[in-house]
């Protein structure tokens, strides 16, 4: 369903055409095992410094059909200019020395003890390109749900990618169908830098306990730091199923959110989702509930399909379903 993988490059192949050493492509594979939205992002480099300013088409030229002896009166599209900032995500690893000199000072030892604060970041990462919201934190980059944050029937604007689900309250969960290109959404690092990440080896430090008073002893410190961002260039290939009344979810549909008829919508709605990679977004306890309601109808259970890079994943009609555990249970009503 979505185009050659090879030409919509993920972070980790970024990673390994720009880091001639190997060394930030062996922790963006670390990045994506524990995290599985980087196995399907597309990356671009930004054409800026500190982000990426692009063109967002907001309106599309007339045609006519011309008669003889008549002529076509003159058209043209409407742009916007969208300038979307990368933010910086920094982690300071820090390990005991005489653990690191009881495995033979190796880095391959202390790339796997990084791997709690690698795992960390990855979390901020997930939960930033669903929330994140610079007039709130502007130090971050723009989410996806301040984009799409209330619904509208008005066919041109972002809000009719809004499908509600009738949940109330503040329960409330969401799926996400993102439909991944460099045309479509996609994210951004700095013009000229690694994939936008940096590793830095402080070598030995006199580290503290964190007790009080704090005792010292002498450790090993790795800086790490990730800046990235995210740029939805045409609002048409982002679909959020919003007012997923967590707490009302059935097994089978009697009550609550049917989640397998409304994917069945949300698949509809992109302008052409060949244009990409689209995946579903959704959190553990959500996909289970999906997974629970397809039995229940007597289908497979989202049968499993190698479509990412030869890896057996989960599918929805023919499209990846990846599981997101920073999406909440606890969002508020979409108006």
């Amino acid at each position: 369903m979505a185009t050659n993988s090879v030409l919509l490059p993920t972070l980790l192949d970024v990673a390994k055409r720009s880091d001639p050493d190997g060394k930030i492509s062996a922790i963006v594979e670390l990045l994506s095992q524990t995290n599985e939205i980087l196995e399907d992002m597309v990356w671009v480099e930004g054409n800026l410094p500190t982000g990426h300013k692009t063109t967002v088409r907001t309106g599309l030229p007339s045609s006519t059909w011309r008669r003889l002896n008549y002529g076509v009166q003159p058209s043209k599209s409407t742009t916007a200019a969208v300038t979307d900032n990368c933010g910086m995500l920094e982690a300071y690893a820090e390990v005991d020395k005489s653990l690191v000199m009881l495995n033979n000072n190796t880095s391959e030892f202390r790339l796997s003890e990084d791997r709690a604060f690698l795992e960390a970041m990855n979390i901020e990462m997930a939960r930033t390109i669903f929330y994140g919201d610079t007039a709130t934190n502007p130090e971050r980059f723009m989410g996806l749900a301040p984009r799409y944050a209330t619904y509208s029937a008005t066919p041109t604007l972002s809000g009719n990618n809004i499908i509600k689900a009738g949940g109330a309250g503040n329960d409330n969960t969401s799926i996400w169908l993102v439909v991944w290109g460099p045309n479509t959404v996609h994210g951004i690092y700095p013009k000229g830098s690694a994939a936008g990440f940096t590793h830095k080896d402080l070598g030995e430090q006199t580290l503290y306990d964190g007790q009080t008073p704090a005792g010292r002893f002498q450790g090993f410190r790795t800086h790490y730091k990730w800046d990235c961002g995210l740029t939805v260039r045409d609002w048409r290939y982002v679909v959020r199923i919003a007012n997923i009344d967590y707490s009302d979810l059935t097994y089978n549909a009697a009550t609550g959110a049917d989640l397998v008829d409304l994917m069945t919508q949300a698949l509809e709605l992109p302008q052409n989702i060949k244009l990409g990679r689209p995946v579903f977004y959704m959190n553990r306890k959500v996909r289970a509930f999906l997974r629970r309601q397809m039995n229940n109808r007597g289908t497979i259970a989202l049968p499993s399909s190698s479509l990412v890079g030869g890896e057996m994943v989960r599918t929805f009609s023919e499209v990846p379903v990846r599981v997101v555990d920073q999406i909440l249970n606890t969002e508020a009503t979409v108006a």
